[in-house]
């Protein structure tokens, strides 16, 4: 295992040093709608996302950079394959990380001249490797697994960087499959120190994608492997930036927001725990105080959960005890549940 982790700092004082754990996302809007990816940029902010990537197919597309720095606050990575010259074009703009594969983007003077460039302005470098697209170099030798080619791939890169002195680098490794990526990034950290940037690549649509980053990137994280996350979906980014709080909220990396605790339900539920837990994730979104509510629908497991909660509910027929800080406080009618927890919910939170 690598001893200490390299520091690596954005320019806008973003630190990947193994304390805090940043949630990534990407913009999916054509390039030419300048507007339509402004907008998408703030949302995605606005739901949390702390770093924001875009893909550049040209120089022409060097324009929404510039348009993108005037509207967010967030860090924006540069995704440039197979021109160097796009790369030079987005450090000159201002993005504030480039994203390539070394591997794709010609001889080593034009990679050299990526250096450069980044170096001169403080720009760190993603070495992104992907399953399905490893340089002519690695794929076309034999690796006992994926997870081989790949870490491999990273090597080589990280070596070719390293060759012109420049040290500010994140490393990813991403495949489809949740196995070799694991696996990956489990080599490499024994193999290096720079920091990581964890997913599961081509993960489909919101739900084969929660199912396999949740696993992917859970067990990386749990490892302590991962400074950077992003959960790919087919649909939405704001999805994914959801998603990544979530995952890092379930491994108790990320302590704000409110938390639901809700039962599954069984025969002895007498009220509607699905519509109150709905309810209550649906109205406190917007609140960062960590919060911890359980909804429990009876008295088996409601009392104990409720020990750990800030607010609680058990359930009871066409009722429900409600529990502040573990303690019950007096029941409520069914009706009233959903509003009597929000009101608990914002009084704790003082509306933020």
């Amino acid at each position: 295992m690598a001893k200490e982790l390299i520091k690596v700092e954005l320019k806008n004082g973003l630190v990947f040093n193994g304390r805090k754990i940043y949630v990534q996302s990407m913009l999916s809007k054509p390039l030419n709608n300048i507007k339509s990816n402004i907008e998408q940029a703030l949302e995605l902010e606005a739901a949390g996302c702390e770093i924001l990537r875009v893909a550049l197919l040209s120089t022409a597309d060097i324009e929404l950079i510039k348009h993108l720095k005037q509207h967010i606050s967030i860090p924006l990575v540069a995704d440039v394959h197979f021109d160097h010259r796009i790369a030079l074009a987005a450090v000159e703009a201002g993005v504030d990380k480039i994203r390539i594969n070394p591997g794709n983007l010609g001889d080593e003077l034009k990679i050299k001249q990526v250096v450069a460039a980044c170096n001169q302005a403080n720009v760190p470098i993603r070495i992104g490797v992907n399953g399905g697209s490893l340089e002519k170099q690695v794929s076309g030798q034999n690796f006992n697994c994926e997870a081989d080619a790949m870490v491999a791939s990273a090597l080589r890169n990280i070596e070719l960087l390293e060759k012109f002195n420049f040290r500010k680098i994140v490393v990813s490794m991403k495949s489809s499959n949740v196995v070799q990526t694991i696996k990956a990034y489990r080599i490499l950290r024994k193999k290096c120190s720079y920091p990581f940037h964890v997913g599961v690549t081509e993960a489909g649509v919101l739900k084969s994608s929660l199912i396999k980053s949740s696993i992917g990137i859970g067990s990386l994280l749990f490892d302590g492997i991962g400074e950077t996350i992003r959960v790919t979906i087919t649909g939405d980014p704001v999805e994914e930036v959801k998603a990544g709080h979530e995952i890092l909220r379930a491994l108790g990396l990320e302590k704000t927001g409110v938390e639901v605790v809700a039962c599954p339900t069984c025969g002895r539920t007498k009220i509607n725990i699905e519509e109150i837990a709905n309810l209550v994730e649906s109205k406190t979104k917007f609140i960062k105080t960590p919060i911890k509510v359980a909804i429990m629908g009876c008295v088996v497991n409601g009392p104990g959960e409720a020990r750990g909660a800030d607010l609680a509910i058990a359930g009871g027929d066409g009722c429900a005890m409600l529990f502040k800080k573990g303690k019950a406080c007096g029941k409520i009618n069914e009706s009233e549940i959903g509003k009597v927890l929000l009101d608990e919910i914002f009084n704790l939170s003082g509306g933020f």
